[in-house]
């Protein structure tokens, strides 16, 4: 800020304007100081408190997620600290973080750092540039629990796994429908006639997860073609509605999952990403086998249960 701007600028914008640092007697420079963050006072509430640190606030605690090269990430006492270069920058209290987020290339942790967040149960994500996890770090203590694990896997061959994937469509499809609902009833004053087709769309929507309680069978393994049929024509439908929604404003043509180039997709694989990463520790932390799902189908290298969890999220959180 120029001193003629500081000038005519009011107290509180110049106070705003001054990052937070201290002069130093001998040298006359502006040093950093290191500050602690306070936690956002709402769920929910997002701030960003540095060119590549954001603090998240969560219900149950708070998420830090770190973006940004040259960033060291390690512990002391009590607090998680984060430094550029010789400097401390800021310090947040353990107990206050949920969990931990790397988003981008040069960040460094320190096994100490490691160490604390694994014996506190607090997960370490790293994404990839498309918001998609690469890695998780939890202590394997926290899900030694065999016998959920056991439970997990026997519940595929009878009724228990029928019902999770009839509870994971029914309330997928529903979010789909009131989303589309929520959305339309903005648009009835301006634009009726693209009103009228999105709830035409709502009622189909409506219509078909009014079927999925009545779907039957032993087993998950005799229902899935049934649940991913009513699944993908659900999925048709409210993109079709999204398209209408937004396709007088931006660019969207359509859904793309890999390789997206317009903005609205490209925005969506990456809040998909983090969701994929939450979801996955959760399912960590609750001892549960991540790669052992019911209404997607087993194959290597694919989290079949953190995709099916993932699934009634997308509509209300992405």
């Amino acid at each position: 800020m120029s001193d003629e701007a500081l000038n005519q600028a009011p107290a509180e914008e110049i106070q705003r304007s001054i990052p937070g640092a201290q002069y130093n007697l001998f040298t006359g420079a502006a040093e950093p100081v290191s500050i602690e963050v306070p936690e956002p006072a709402e769920d929910g509430l997002e701030v960003r408190v540095d060119e590549g640190i954001t603090l998240v606030k969560s219900e149950d605690g708070s998420q830090l997620i770190f973006s940004g090269y040259g960033l060291f990430l390690s512990k002391k006492s009590e607090r998680l600290i984060a430094r550029k270069g010789k400097d401390v920058i800021y310090q947040f209290p353990l107990f206050r973080i949920q969990g931990v987020v790397v988003g981008s290339k040069g960040i460094t942790v320190s096994s100490d750092l490691l160490q604390e967040l694994c014996m506190r149960g607090i997960r370490l994500s790293f994404l990839d540039h498309s918001g998609k996890p690469y890695a998780m770090v939890t202590s394997p203590m926290l899900t030694a629990t065999v016998q959920t694990r056991r439970e997990q896997i026997l519940a595929l061959t009878d009724r228990r796994g029928l019902e999770f994937s009839k509870a994971v469509v029914l309330g997928k499809i529903k979010n789909q429908e009131r989303l589309l609902r929520y959305f339309g009833k903005h648009i009835k004053r301006d634009d009726k006639e693209r009103f009228e087709t999105i709830e035409a769309t709502v009622a189909q929507l409506r219509a078909l997860w009014k079927k999925v309680p009545s779907v039957d069978a032993a087993s998950v393994s005799e229902a899935r073609g049934t649940l991913m049929g009513m699944e993908g024509t659900a999925g048709r439908l409210y993109w079709n509605g999204v398209k209408e929604i937004v396709g007088h404003r931006v660019e969207f043509f359509g859904r793309e999952h890999r390789d997206a180039q317009d903005a609205v997709n490209s925005l969506l694989n990456y809040g998909y990403g983090i969701l994929y990463s939450q979801v996955w520790g959760a399912v960590l932390n609750a001892g549960l086998e991540p790669f052992a799902g019911f209404l997607h189908v087993d194959r290597p290298g694919k989290p079949s249960l953190v995709l099916d969890l993932v699934e009634e999220f997308r509509q209300p959180v992405v």
